[in-house]
């Protein structure tokens, strides 16, 4: 069983779109959905500098772009077959898109909207996250409440993202839970998935009655419980309301696990998710797309879980 992931923001890189535009129609593609939601994409996965491609409202669209392309790269998801799919953070967006919730470009006009009220809500106040690596789940948590910070990402494999303001996380370097082995800034602009983003529901509630979602033609698993979902109109509701709420990627693994998940590929830019999936999914057989050159290994695994 194959299960189809995409990554979140703070898996962009300067210049990682840049091999994916050489393959035929992939250049053509990006710009007409840099024309739909009025954005550079080329320019920013291909010549934008790392503070550049921080910015909320570029990262997102960014990274969905990109996951759609190098998935449309492996092949039609007709074809691929994945029995579940799932997207960590904005990478549900993507995830939405394989599973025929939304077409390329409404969800690429989403994240667009999505990324924007994000920004304009992390503007508010000076917040951001942080990784806590190793040490009992229950401690750091119990931990980050007592400092007033929001385990705003349950990872799984020993790893919770702390999110907050910028004074909150200073304290929290200063102080880690026990048992934590380091605290990792993330290359984010905002204490996502908190209180903090409250401000963005509202924006993103009134674009997702534009939409006309379909149901999804494959499992789809959300980040809010690990749960799949099985109408279009409840993934829609669950991207709307997941901005300001906990990401429990935990469950979404312990889900593909139930589903006898065999292997997993991560779209570009890969690398985070099958991180994850090594060590909380052992013997689950794991491929992360980063380049065109991933491809060939991607499509044998592909037709070896067929």
């Amino acid at each position: 069983m194959l299960v189809l992931v995409a990554p979140g923001q703070g898996a962009q890189t300067p210049g990682f779109l840049t091999p994916w535009l050489d393959l035929p129609g992939a250049a053509e593609r990006v710009a007409a959905w840099s024309d739909a939601i009025e954005l550079d994409l080329a320019h920013y996965g291909t010549q934008a500098d790392a503070d550049a491609i921080r910015d909320t409202a570029v990262a997102q669209p960014l990274l969905v772009a990109a996951g759609l392309l190098s998935a449309a790269a492996l092949g039609d998801i007709k074809d691929i077959k994945p029995s579940a799919v799932a997207g960590h953070s904005v990478g549900e967006i993507t995830a939405a898109a394989f599973a025929g919730v939304l077409d390329d470009t409404s969800a690429l006009k989403l994240v667009r909207g999505r990324g924007l009220a994000m920004a304009e809500a992390a503007a508010i106040t000076q917040t951001g996250m942080s990784a806590l690596l190793g040490g009992d789940p229950d401690v750091s948590v119990a931990h980050l409440e007592k400092l007033g910070l929001t385990p705003a990402n349950v990872n799984g494999s020993g790893q919770i993202v702390a999110a907050g303001t910028l004074e909150q996380l200073a304290a929290l370097a200063d102080d880690a839970p026990e048992g934590v082995r380091r605290v990792v800034p993330l290359k984010v602009a905002g204490a996502f998935h908190t209180h903090h983003m409250a401000p963005a529901v509202a924006t993103l509630e009134a674009a997702a009655r534009d939409l006309a979602p379909a149901d999804p033609t494959v499992t789809y698993v959300s980040n809010k419980d690990g749960e799949a979902v099985a109408t279009g109109a409840e993934v829609i509701s669950r991207l709307v309301g997941q901005v300001a709420n906990p990401v429990r990627w935990d469950l979404c693994m312990e889900t593909f696990k139930e589903l006898g998940v065999t292997a997993l590929i991560e779209v570009c830019p890969g690398g985070t998710l099958t991180g994850l999936a090594k060590r909380a999914l052992p013997g689950v057989r794991t491929l992360a797309l980063k380049t065109p050159d991933d491809l060939d290994a991607a499509r044998t695994l592909v037709a070896e879980t067929a």
